[in-house]
């Protein structure tokens, strides 16, 4: 069995991606068994926020505690107090010993206060074909699927969908396209491969129109909410998104598009390669490293360094925030986790935020963590969250 500190340290390396398989493992192994031995909190009606108190005390003894303003974790040192915060909230979780004897009236009122439990997201879409017909992929066996002649559509494992071009007779640019459209919920991400070999990772509440099939000379598609694509090198046939009024057009390059109805911008974020942005009146280029901001009402578009960590945080399957505001903060959860967020009152919207967690995590813990700081506190309600000082 681990001691805590070895429990600690290995989870922080989880935390920075460094674990190994068999670190992993012994993690998972380990953490419903991890104890303090050298802690008198074996009596069984200890109360939970004194025991968390402690455990906070106790973590904070051996570690470097960054003081946290109430309305601001300040960037420098964001990541140290996030990772403080999330081990104290993982060993408050993991350290408090069972209750042996749950009432059930405790139980029955938990199933009227949550009747519907909050989860993580997870890989949910469907399908739209050119004819109107859907289908929904979550449901949907691995396999082939049902679609137009001349392409072959197959559903893979962990929500990736592919299409293949398989037409005897060649294509030929009078060719009318048949578009199809994948459409994720919110608590729904998913993946496809196109025709051409472009791949597109859709986040949450997002959706992608494409011809089955490239036929021109450009190869088009239409985007709302946010998609991370990794286009296939093609210098003949530009790759061209279309995302609520932004154009964006590669050759063959990795970038993300945040283009969400609730923002008032579209941006763009390149990783590798080079694109170009443009709307109605203005054109730019954007290298390796920057982030292209379209402004919807002025038309003007904004080129600085990208955040690239907090960028892609979603397609790695992490919430990072790095001073980030709380109503971005919370569109990103309501999103995920399939929730509607308000707010109490208005002066809770200017607090900011930083650090890293799990997006398979349970909303709580999220929340918690928020918490923790002291500058909000927060209910929920069925499917609605609410916030509040």
């Amino acid at each position: 069995m681990l001691t805590k500190n070895e429990f600690l340290a290995l989870y922080e390396k989880y935390m920075s991606g460094q674990c190994t398989d068999a670190e992993k493992r012994l993690l998972d192994t380990c953490r419903d068994e991890m104890l303090l031995a050298d802690e008198g909190w074996d009596d069984e009606e200890a109360n939970e926020a004194d025991v968390r108190a402690r455990i906070w005390q106790r973590l904070s003894e051996n570690r470097k505690v960054v003081p946290i303003t109430r309305y601001k974790i300040y960037k420098s040192r964001w990541l140290q107090v996030a990772a403080v915060l999330l081990m104290g909230l993982l060993a408050g979780l993991l350290f408090i010993p069972a209750k042996k004897n749950q009432r059930t009236d405790n139980v029955n009122q938990t199933a009227i206060t949550h009747p519907k439990p909050i989860v993580p997201g997870a890989n949910k879409a469907y399908l739209t074909l050119a004819n109107g017909s859907k289908i929904v992929l979550d449901d949907a066996r691995n396999g082939d699927l049902p679609t137009q002649p001349g392409v072959k559509v197959s559903k893979a494992g962990n929500g990736v969908l592919v299409y293949h071009f398989t037409r005897s007779t060649p294509k030929t640019d009078n060719t009318l396209p048949e578009f199809n459209t994948i459409t994720t919920p919110r608590g729904g991400q998913y993946q496809v491969v196109l025709a051409d070999g472009t791949h597109v990772w859709l986040n949450a509440a997002s959706s992608i129109r494409f011809p089955q099939t490239f036929n021109g000379h450009e190869r088009l598609v239409e985007l709302t909410g946010e998609a991370y694509f990794e286009v296939a090198k093609d210098k003949t046939h530009p790759f061209i998104v279309q995302a609520n009024g932004t154009k964006v057009q590669v050759l063959g390059t990795h970038f993300n598009i945040n283009a969400y109805s609730d923002n008032n911008n579209v941006t763009t974020t390149l990783l590798e390669g080079s694109v170009q942005m443009s709307n109605n009146s203005r054109t730019t280029m954007l290298v390796p490293g920057e982030q292209g901001v379209s402004t919807k009402t002025s038309g003007a578009i904004n080129v600085g360094k990208a955040d690239i960590q907090q960028t892609m945080a979603w397609k790695n399957g992490f919430f990072i925030f790095h001073d980030l505001n709380i109503v971005e903060v919370m569109k990103q959860v309501s999103r995920w986790y399939d929730v509607d967020i308000e707010y109490q009152n208005e002066d809770v919207k200017n607090n900011e935020f930083g650090g890293t967690i799990s997006r398979y995590k349970s909303i709580t813990e999220l929340l918690d963590i928020m918490q923790l700081t002291r500058s909000v506190h927060y209910k929920i309600e069925g499917r609605r969250v609410i916030i509040m000082k």
